[in-house]
């Protein structure tokens, strides 16, 4: 903060807005948000300067604001408590410009939507922006009648019971949205079809890094060709790229929320279960490195240090498989959080004990190419941590390499 921001804006006295934007989206274990803090002790050195900061007002963010140094030079606006009607209305001039434009592009739509059609999505959006945006990309699909969807989208119910319960501000609709779009991308139940879907909801909203279509079928077993309909499906809600190879990503924040939590995914066909699908995501990743691990396997010749390793670790960045790349850098990740009912521990203690004996080495050369060398540390107390947990819930079923190893082997 010192050196980036306050020093240069202290000696240019140029007067400007720095606009922080979702706050809460910041992995921050601090009680009070580590970025408000650096930023009470500074603020009051640019005057000239004024931040602009978005957050939900989750704990963090509020002891952040509360903090002495912030406090007394902090103005709070929150949002719910702003009147509904400027609100609305940019809800309503932004979806009047976007079917507008859905119109001159596919012709044959004069007169639509109708005001009476305009008046209940302004009505359902209740104050929120990402159900009109949301809205208006499930309709511009390419592929059908943009009249028919927003029929479609109109018929379905307004509400569920269950709404409210949920962080973003209650009497919404967002959750039913989120419902509506899901149920027209899958149709009906099918047994076959549904485990396939969750896991591949799963892999999209807890990867640690945005994951493109051909890594999660490398993850979850499948084949790209399968994958990458299925996320087109429900399109609406992703960033997704026709490039199989591009990484795909939630489009707001609210969805990966909705689906994660049951009380507001009530329908179990969609609803992610966090500790089943980060044990998919971590048997991937052990699975893919068991396999692809090896020596020099980056086609590297011996250990090199300083601006050579620099080079080397450009060049690497481009040639190294995205998948086993994510899967040595985020296994551990995933191992935290991972199921540990004893069906889902003694898989991925296997795979574990396998990785530890055969791919170790392999995989601390890599890590060290890739400059991610600490990574190493935190893994490995991970990984410990779950071989005791182990050992202690599925003794007969442990595998020899934890059972007989002394500590200091």
């Amino acid at each position: 903060m010192d050196k980036l921001i306050v020093r240069p804006l202290m000696e240019c006295t140029i007067s400007t807005v720095i606009i922080v934007d979702a706050l809460d989206e910041c992995k921050d274990d601090e009680p009070a948000s580590a970025i408000l803090s650096v930023l009470g002790q500074f603020v009051s050195e640019i005057s000239k300067v004024k931040f602009f900061l978005t957050g939900r007002p989750e704990s963090r963010i509020r002891e952040g604001f509360h903090l002495p140094l912030l406090a007394k030079a902090t103005d709070v606006l929150i949002l719910h408590k702003v009147k509904p009607s400027p609100v609305n209305n940019d809800i309503r001039l932004f979806l009047k410009h976007s079917f507008l434009e859905i119109a001159n592009r596919r012709g044959g739509l004069d007169g639509w939507p109708t005001e009476k059609q305009l008046n209940l999505l302004c009505e359902r959006a209740a104050g929120l922006f990402i159900y009109a945006v949301a809205t208006i990309k499930f309709v511009d699909n390419r592929n059908d009648n943009p009249r028919k969807r927003l029929d479609f989208l109109l018929q379905s119910p307004e509400s569920s019971a269950h709404e409210g319960r949920a962080k973003l501000k209650t009497n919404t609709t967002l959750d039913s949205l989120y419902t509506t779009i899901l149920q027209e991308a899958f149709g009906d139940d099918d047994p076959r079809i549904d485990p396939r879907i969750r896991s591949v909801l799963g892999a999209v909203i807890l990867a640690t890094n945005p994951l493109s279509p051909s890594t999660i079928a490398t993850f979850l077993d499948f084949d790209t060709e399968d994958i990458f309909p299925l996320l087109s499906s429900f399109h609406s809600l992703l960033i997704l790229q026709p490039d199989a190879n591009h990484p795909i990503r939630p489009f707001h924040k609210s969805f990966p929320d909705f689906l994660v939590d049951p009380t507001r995914c009530i329908n179990p066909r969609f609803h992610v279960s966090p500790p089943d699908h980060h044990s998919e995501l971590v048997i991937g990743c052990l699975e893919l490195m068991n396999r692809g691990l090896k020596k020099n396997t980056l086609g590297t010749l011996d250990a090199i240090a300083g601006d050579e390793a620099d080079k080397l670790r450009k060049g690497v960045d481009g040639s190294i498989d995205p998948g086993l790349r994510y899967a040595c850098e985020s296994w551990h990740k995933h191992l935290v959080d991972a199921n540990q009912a004893p069906t889902h521990m003694v898989k991925i203690t296997s795979l574990l004990c396998r990785f530890l004996e055969q791919k170790f080495l392999f995989w601390l050369e890599v890590l060290s190419i890739l400059g991610s060398l600490r990574d190493a540390v935190d893994a490995l107390e991970v990984a410990g941590k779950r071989l005791e947990v182990c050992r202690d819930r599925v003794h007969d079923e442990f595998p020899e390499f934890a059972h007989g190893r002394s500590r200091d082997q």
